[in-house]
This record gives C-alpha cells, structure tokens and sequence, in this order.
C-alpha cells in the first residue's frame, strides 16, 4: 500500500502575497510546513505541487534544502497539477494538503490515513463537517479516484480546488461514484484559525510558534488560543473558504 502526499504551494497571493515564505523565529511557513508532514508515519512520499510562477525560486530552495521532492505545474488548473505531480507513481492513496496550513498535525494525517485505509473509501476528510480548526485540513483519496476527476472534471472550480468533483460525486453527498466517509473523533473546533491567508492570520500563527514552538500537537495549539481570547480573535472574523466561494462564483 503506497500513500503519497501531495501538498500545493505557490508563491502568488492576492491577500498575503508570499505568504509561504513569512519567518516566524528564523524559520519560513513553508519549511515549518514540510518538516511537520514529514513527521506522519504513514506517509511513504512527500511530493511539493508547486508553480512556473516569476519569484518561485525561493520556494525551490527550500525544498532543495530539504531534500523533499516537487512538481512545477499549473497556477490555475491545481487538479492537472496534482495529477501530472504523481501519475507516474501511482499510489494507491493521495493525502492533499495545502502549504498555508504551518502548523498541520502529523499525528492527525495518520490518523485521517488510518481511517481511510480501515474503511476502504475512495475518499475520506476532516473538512465534509468543519469541527476542526481551519488550517488542519487533511484529505485521504484514492488515486483512481484523482485520475477520474482530472478526466472528467470541467467547472473552473473542480479545477482549481482539486477535490470538489470527487466530494459532489460521493455516497456522503448523495452520489454513487465514490465512497467517503468524514473523520472526525468528536472535536468541536471548527472556529479556530490555525491557517495563513491574511496578515491577521500571520500574527495568530506567530504568537502559536512564538509561545508553543513548532512541534506542538493540534490540541496544544488549541487550548492556547482557547485559554488566550485576545489572540484567538485576532482573526476569528475571517471566513472560511473564502477562496472556494469566489471560485464558485467564477464558475457562473
């Protein structure tokens, strides 16, 4: 069983551009990022589906520095990005992360992987229901499941947001192509922000580091901006998926 990870990162930002690039105690978002995925135990591969974008190199280097393997591939279309990063691997399952989440839990990607291996689904997220905070998201797919969508997805936004074909297509929402399942262990935090898309987020993220470190669980984190309401409200007006809405709307 071969489970490759995938995660997306690109230097362009409308709201904080080069966000991944940000340093919080000497350390880049993204190098925080990558050290932390390598921490999972499940994962055999980490690949970084970056972009041809002017001013990535930076990103390259990090990379190179880390020796973690990347793919450049569209802005755009993130979808044929994520499967011209591992078609010739194969894998049995992709687990898709997103390079503005600093501070995602190794321990809960195992755990999302674990599940998702137990139950033989075709998909599987901590995101169908929003209990976990923003910034801990983790998707678990097969990788038939990911070459059909790049077959058949047309709208903008299945497109750009590589897994909305496989969720409206899955038994969890009434479709009959895939079978998926939400993971959840009874948490209830889904109005925590542990993500970076604007300069709010940022200073939310650095105070976490600043205070916990980077090797913190996602429960650490949480109880500190639980027990700190000054801070956790710093961004707790941002919405959710904003940047799925917009595409939406794009696609009328």
């Amino acid at each position: 069983m071969q489970v490759v990870a995938i995660t997306q990162a690109r230097i362009g930002s409308s709201r904080l551009p080069g966000k991944i690039l940000r340093e919080v105690n000497g350390q880049s978002l993204l190098e925080i990022h990558l050290q932390r995925i390598s921490a999972a135990a499940t994962i055999q591969k980490l690949i970084v589906a970056t972009t041809l974008e002017p001013g990535i190199e930076p990103v390259l280097g990090i990379m190179k520095k880390l020796g973690v393997q990347y793919f450049q591939g569209s802005t755009d279309d993130v979808l044929d990005r994520f499967y011209q990063a591992v078609k010739d691997i194969r894998p049995d399952y992709v687990i898709r992360l997103t390079a503005d989440c600093p501070l995602i839990d190794p321990r809960l990607i195992d755990k999302v992987v674990q599940y998702t291996l137990g139950h033989q689904l075709d998909y599987c997220s901590n995101t169908l229901e929003e209990n976990y905070p923003d910034g801990q998201d983790i998707e678990v797919f097969r990788f038939a499941a990911l070459e059909k969508a790049w077959q058949e997805a047309t709208l903008p936004s299945d497109r750009e947001h590589v897994t909305p074909f496989i969720r409206r297509h899955s038994d969890f929402i009434g479709g009959t192509t895939f079978k998926a399942a939400n993971f959840n262990e009874g948490v209830q935090l889904g109005g925590l922000r542990m993500t970076v898309d604007e300069q709010r987020d940022l200073d939310v993220i650095t105070q976490l580091i600043t205070q916990l470190g980077t090797g913190a669980t996602m429960g650490a984190y949480a109880e500190f901006l639980r027990t700190n309401p000054a801070i956790q409200s710093i961004n707790s007006e941002i919405k959710r998926n904003e940047g799925y809405q917009k595409s939406l709307n794009n696609d009328q």
